[in-house]
């Protein structure tokens, strides 16, 4: 099994992590009811999904 040489110190540890960024949702608009909405997911406000009714809207 492979094993460090030698410890890593904090500074370059947070260095490599510091790369670790969460990005944005990308959001698009409901064709139906022009709310922002998650692409390839039913819309949450009006319920829809390419162009059909799937879910009742809460």
């Amino acid at each position: 099994m492979a094993v460090p040489k030698r410890k890593k110190s904090r500074a370059r540890t947070r260095i490599r992590r510091s790369q670790w960024k969460a990005s944005r949702p990308v959001l698009t608009s409901c064709p139906r009811c022009r709310d922002p909405k998650l692409p390839h997911v039913a819309c949450p406000t009006c319920g829809t999904y390419n162009n059909r009714q799937v879910v009742n809207p809460a």
